[in-house]
């Protein structure tokens, strides 16, 4: 999708009408530029009294699944609705200022696009993006040549790596709805290549166990694992609970994990703890694993994202998300000039 973030005048004045068109709207939207690093970190997480973790007993099933340090709920987002890109309706979760980023995770779109609507040209450089198709149809063109349309179930791992140039609209009648997520790269990989994983909803791993579904996006679940290839290593995972069932799901410890619930009601974390219901994104505290409950009338279903943090600084401008401020500038500049992955931005437009 299309930015987010605070665009320098003079990057607009380098830009084809077109896509000025689209990044003005962008800026007008979001004006926050963002450094993060190890040492110092402006953005990093705050955990609210409400949310301190607390001492809890492991489980039984904990105990069967093997997770010895059940992963608690120390932060909690909701998404509220926004308009980005040209008219299309997103709920923003990682990247709202209440959560700026959350190392490696840059930005969360839950996004919801009708036929007049949608996210057209616009660059990206130094993450990757991952859309996963809920409802509806996407199609896809970049200035390389790849174009395709993803439907339900479908998705798009995109990695930008030193330069893309795409546009992304709805196809066909009726409302678009899917997941938007950027990961970040670490410097050694945001100047390679760009590159393509696609897979359509036939080919996405699915596993159903004891009234638990799950697609497994990226990653491991019930020791079935995705041919999705993660350069920063990533689990993403789409459970669904039937009424009555609960999940214990192992994490790598020392990795990020947040949930988004897309339905329904749940319990996370502690089996005291109240619902949480759609729309709001959890982020996970230390630990080895997640639990979680279905006590509603209804199915809940939520996806489960942990990524190994990368640990260096963050500096984010508009559609471009480098190591330092120097490198934003030469991303601007090479973006303007044609070159170093962008020599085809200035002369192509989508159809």
């Amino acid at each position: 999708m299309a930015w987010r973030g605070e665009l320098p005048i003079k990057a607009l004045a380098y830009m084809p009408n077109e896509h000025r068109r689209s990044l003005t709207i962008y800026q007008l939207l979001f004006k926050t530029t963002r450094t993060s690093s190890k040492r110092t970190n402006p953005t990093s997480i705050q955990i609210p009294r409400v949310f301190k973790p607390r001492t809890t007993a492991m489980s039984a099933s904990d105990a069967i699944s093997g997770i010895t340090k059940p992963r608690q709920i120390i932060k909690k987002v909701l998404s509220r609705p926004q308009i980005d890109g040209d008219g299309a309706m997103v709920r923003r979760s990682i990247g709202r200022p209440e959560l700026r980023n959350l190392d490696p995770f840059l930005l969360l779109d839950e996004f919801s696009v009708s036929s007049s609507a949608g996210f057209p040209d616009h660059p990206h450089r130094g993450f990757e993006t991952v859309t996963y198709m809920l409802e509806g149809f996407f199609a896809h063109q970049d200035f390389a040549g790849h174009a395709g349309t993803i439907g339900p179930g479908d998705l798009q791992w995109m990695t930008a790596g030193r330069g893309i140039v795409h546009s992304e609209m709805p196809a066909g009648s009726g409302v678009s709805r899917g997941l938007q997520l950027w990961i970040n790269l670490s410097s050694k990989d945001k100047m390679i290549e760009p590159k393509y994983q696609e897979l359509k909803s036939k080919d996405v791993t699915r596993v159903e166990r004891d009234g638990v579904s799950v697609n497994v996006i990226a990653g491991e679940s019930y020791g079935v694992k995705s041919p999705v290839y993660t350069r920063t290593p990533t689990m993403y995972l789409d459970f669904t609970l039937s009424p009555g069932t609960e999940l214990h799901q192992p994490i790598p410890e020392g990795w990020t994990a947040f949930i988004y619930i897309l339905g329904g009601e749940g319990v996370f974390g502690s089996p005291d703890r109240p619902q949480d219901s759609a729309h709001h994104a959890l982020v996970l505290g230390p630990g080895d694993g997640l639990s979680a409950w279905n006590r509603a009338g209804m199915p809940l279903r939520f996806v489960l994202i942990c990524g190994q943090p990368i640990n260096e600084p963050v500096v984010q401008s508009g559609p471009f998300v480098m190591n330092t401020r120097a490198e934003i500038e030469q991303a601007y500049d090479d973006y303007r000039l044609g070159r170093n992955g962008f020599e085809n931005a200035r002369q192509w437009r989508s159809q």
